[in-house]
Parts: C-alpha cells; sequence; structure tokens
C-alpha cells in the first residue's frame, strides 16, 4: 500500500527508539539550567512576522530568505519562530515578568523553522535549547551564561570543543566601526553578491556573516571591531576574560565571530566543533528589549542545537544510556487469570515500575519471545493452576531463577524482595526514593 504522502522535506521523525536519545539530552539541559536558577518558559510556534523583522533584523538571511512566513485567513502576517529568543522576550514584556525582579533567567526547549538547504545537521525544523538572562550588565552575567553553556558539554563528556569569543562593541562605538567597513567593502562592491551589495548600506556587519566563498574571502582582509571599541565596552570584555580565566575555562579570541542576528551587542560567543561546526552561539543584546517596545534592559543568552549536539555525541562515540526497559512482564492463560494478570501489571506500575501484559492476543509462547525482546526483568505465567493455589512463579529472564510468590496482597512484597535480591540498582535506587 502507498502512502498518501512522505515527510515534508527538511524535516525528521523522531522515532521510539530513538526518542530517549532527545530524552537524555534534555534531561542534562533542564538540570543544569535548574542549577543555574534558570526556570522554563513556553512560547508560541508562530509570531506576528514584524516581532522578527524588529529584532532578528530585516538585512540578515534568516528574515531576508529563510523565515516561513504566510498571512492568516484573518489576515495577520505570521511567521514560525526561526530562533527562540525573540519569542521569550516578547512573552516577558508582555507578560510583565519583569516586575517579579531582576535578573530573570528563563530557559527553553523549542522546534525552529528556517527555509534553507538541507545540510548535515541541519533541518527545515530544528530543534533548539536556549537560556535567556534578562536585567543584567554585569559581565560576571556574560560568564555565568557560557560557563553554563559549557556545563553541559562536561556533563554530556564532549572533547576537543572549542569556545571562541569576541565583542562587537555598542551604539556608541558601532558607528566608527560601521564607517570603516563601508569604506573596506565599498572599495570591493563590485566584487561582492547581491545580497551583500543590499547590506552594504544599511548593515555592513552582516556582510562578515556571508556564506558566500567571494565575500567570505574580501571579509578576511576587513577591519577587526576589536580595533573600535570604546572604553567602557573593551573594559567590559576585559572583565568576560578575566571571569573566564578564574574557572579555568579556556578560550580563543576570534575577531570574525559578529553571530547572524542584528540584536547582539558586546560580547559573543560560539562552541565550534572542527568537523560539525557551530554547536552553541550566543551573546548579549541589551537593545533588544527596547527594539520590540519595552525599557531599556541590559539581556544576554545563547541557544545550542540539539541535532548537531546529537551528531556531535555520535561522532565522538559518547554512549547515551538505554532507556530503562520492562521489570515485569506477566502473561495470562484464560479469562480469569487474564484479569489477574491485568491487575497485577496495574499494581506493578502503580509502584513506579516498569510492568506489560498482553493486549494483543498473542499465544503463551509467542508472549514469552516478546517478554525476551523487550529484555524484561522478570516474567510470571497465570493460569487456572495458579489461580487455585493462589500463587505463580516469578522467574528471573536473566538467569532462570524461579521463586514462588503468591498472588494476594503479598506479591508486591515478595516481588520486590526478589527483585532486591537480583542487585538491580536502579529498583533500590527507586525503592529509597519512595520512602
Amino acid at each position: 500500500m502507498k502512502l498518501i504522502t512522505n515527510r515534508v522535506y527538511g524535516t525528521e521523525d523522531i522515532l521510539p527508539a530513538d526518542s530517549y536519545k532527545w530524552q537524555f539530552l534534555e534531561d542534562i539541559m533542564r538540570k543544569q539550567a535548574q542549577s543555574y536558577g534558570f526556570r522554563e518558559i513556553r512560547t508560541p510556534v508562530f509570531e506576528h512576522t514584524e516581532l522578527f523583522d524588529r529584532s532578528v533584523g530585516d538585512t540578515t538571511d534568516i528574515v531576508q530568505k529563510e523565515m516561513y512566513t504566510f498571512t492568516t485567513k484573518g489576515g495577520d502576517n505570521i511567521s514560525l519562530k526561526p530562533e527562540g529568543t525573540a519569542g521569550a522576550a516578547r512573552a516577558m514584556l508582555e507578560h510583565g515578568v519583569y516586575n517579579e525582579g531582576y535578573p530573570i533567567k528563563a530557559y527553553y526547549l523549542t522546534a525552529c523553522y528556517r527555509y534553507e538547504k538541507k545540510n548535515y545537521g541541519r533541518q527545515r525544523e530544528f530543534h533548539q535549547f536556549g537560556m535567556e538572562v534578562y536585567g543584567a550588565a554585569s559581565a560576571f552575567a556574560d560568564a555565568e551564561v557560557i560557563c553554563a553553556a559549557n556545563s553541559i558539554f562536561d556533563r554530556l563528556g564532549v572533547q576537543n570543543i572549542r569556545l571562541e569569543i569576541n565583542s562587537i562593541g555598542c551604539p556608541e562605538c558601532r558607528p566608527k566601526y560601521t564607517a570603516a567597513l563601508k569604506e573596506y567593502f565599498g572599495a570591493h562592491e563590485a566584487e561582492l553578491c547581491d545580497t551583500c551589495r543590499s547590506r552594504l548600506g544599511r548593515n555592513p556587519m552582516r556582510i562578515l556573516d556571508c556564506k558566500s566563498p567571494i565575500c567570505s574571502q574580501i571579509a578576511r582582509n576587513a577591519p577587526q571591531v576589536l580595533d573600535f571599541l570604546c572604553n567602557d565596552c573593551s573594559k567590559h570584555f576585559d572583565e568576560v576574560k578575566s571571569c573566564l580565566d578564574a574557572v579555568k575555562l579556556r578560550y580563543r579570541v576570534n575577531p570574525a565571530i559578529v553571530r547572524g542576528l542584528d540584536y547582539y551587542t558586546r560580547t559573543v560567543f560560539e562552541f565550534v566543533d572542527t568537523e560539525i561546526g557551530t554547536i552553541c552561539g550566543g551573546g548579549r543584546y541589551d537593545g533588544l528589549i527596547e527594539e520590540i517596545g519595552g525599557q531599556h534592559t541590559p539581556s544576554l543568552g545563547f541557544g545550542m542545537g540539539m541535532e548537531r549536539l546529537l551528531l556531535l555525541l555520535k561522532e565522538q562515540k559518547i554512549e547515551i544510556p538505554e532507556p530503562p526497559v520492562c521489570d515485569l512482564y506477566v502473561l495470562g492463560i484464560g479469562e480469569q487469570a487474564k484479569l489477574k494478570a491485568f491487575n497485577i501489571v496495574e499494581g506493578v506500575r502503580n509502584a513506579s515500575l516498569i510492568a506489560e501484559g498482553d493486549i494483543v492476543g498473542r499465544s503463551v509462547k509467542a508472549q514469552m519471545k516478546y517478554a525476551d525482546k523487550i529484555k524484561a526483568h522478570f516474567s510470571m505465567v497465570i493460569g487456572d493452576s495458579e489461580l487455585e493455589q493462589n500463587s505463580a512463579k516469578l522467574r528471573n529472564m536473566n538467569g532462570g531463577k524461579e521463586t514462588v510468590v503468591p498472588l494476594d496482597e503479598g506479591f508486591f512484597n515478595a516481588f520486590f524482595a526478589a527483585y532486591v535480591e537480583d542487585n538491580n540498582s536502579e529498583l533500590l535506587e527507586q525503592l529509597d526514593s519512595m520512602k
């Protein structure tokens, strides 16, 4: 039978056999975010297009070429979110979260959408983990956010990932740098791509981020922003480096980093893998809140691509723990025995363990094969004789040892005792947590 359609180009299905890998990453990300005092924020998958035009920047590739934008039946101009920061900032303002006092720390796990060529580790629908801080101007905030991102790589055991940092200045020193870029790129205008020629007059810094080989080659000899920093920006950048030095977090100053979004100011950073590319990028965006209608609020954060991070773990052969398997599989033979099996399975599940029974009408032989397939720790067969004797044999699927257990209220104590005897550390942890 032919499917009426396949998945949309640039999207991927995360199947049950692989979803545990995502859950593992998400769990680490949540725990690390919480350890830094961040709480989760969830925003809609689409926003008014104006939000991204104003925040991301109408001269960026994202807005000019990559956003999924459409008009609703009501006439609203809507775009699927291409990144997570703008929506989080809008929500913070709209709901007056700033009234809770600064700093506001929020993290998100979200799907994002960009219409670009599908590539290694790059999809049109991709997933991003991000952390946002509002109301913190200190260089310590910059260093804390960078450390928070790095802590995730440390927890995962990632090796040989480079931290690269830069400062792109502020509204006071940026105009001098912009003028220098205009003069430099103006001398090469005829060689630039059409997009960069249009950027030359409005935002020449975007040319530094162009992926065109010719534009990239020209940009290599462009003036460097670090030579144009004002005293405050230079001092701030030195303080960020001092903080990173204090915790012995290695970094490299890379003057070529400008990031691809217009809202960045001062500190920008990337965590880069030689083979896969940028895994995480972020920085400070002190003008973002003001740009979308709020009061001036120093802000910063980062976004981390989950697809790329999973590829990195695969490349470095970092094993993700397998998901927990079935603790007990119960087979019922006959109507009354099936009801009893169903009752026991539910009871084990209520104790926060994993239990299964037949729900598709398999034969006894097929059920035993299935129990073996799902790697159940224990199995138990209940038939008429077991009901009459009010007991059954609990079989250890790993070693074959059998233990007679009652089928009344004493079953659970007997089952737990057998499980503990099997030295199942996972169960011991669960039992301790239930005390």
